[in-house]
């Protein structure tokens, strides 16, 4: 757990951690303006839990003063050309009171020896481009590709 000066602390959500999952989902919700979708059909302890205790599973949670003010949920991709994993940062978001205090970049910089401990060798993120503070982030840590994203129904 990494302790800013600010009571801001950065830690990787395990097993038992559930409660603070649940807060932070919530937090997701309202930063990303989706209170319903991520609030509206949780899912059960048990899998949070199970969710939780899978090591390719990464939630960073922000909390200052026992509230939970930033998230980061990444998940490890295992390669198959070469030993070697990527991580991929599937929600990152700082609540709006909190946000333009480097916590964002605290939590990225918290996923870094999380990413290297797994045998990483990129951390890779989507932003949309019409999101100008993600964008400015993204482009501040990395380098940027010009990629489409494409949504693929299971229908």
């Amino acid at each position: 757990m990494a302790q800013r000066p600010d009571n801001v602390c950065i830690t990787r959500l395990r097993a038992g951690d559930i409660a603070t999952m649940r807060a932070m989902n919530a937090m997701l919700g309202e930063a990303f303006g989706q209170p319903g979708v991520h609030l509206s059909a949780p899912p059960s302890d048990d899998y949070l839990r199970d969710l939780l205790g899978d090591d390719r599973f990464i939630a960073l949670a922000a909390i200052s003063h026992g509230e939970v003010v930033g998230g980061l949920v990444a998940y490890e991709l295992r390669k198959y050309e070469q030993a070697r994993s990527e991580v991929y940062i599937y929600d990152m978001a700082v609540d709006a009171r909190h946000r333009r205090r480097g916590i964002a970049t605290e939590l990225v910089d918290a996923l870094r020896p999380i990413a290297r401990a797994c045998g990483a060798w990129v951390i890779y993120v989507q932003a949309d481009p019409v999101d100008g503070p993600a964008m400015a982030l993204y482009t501040k840590l990395g380098a940027r590709e010009n990629v489409c994203h494409f949504d693929i129904g299971v229908e």
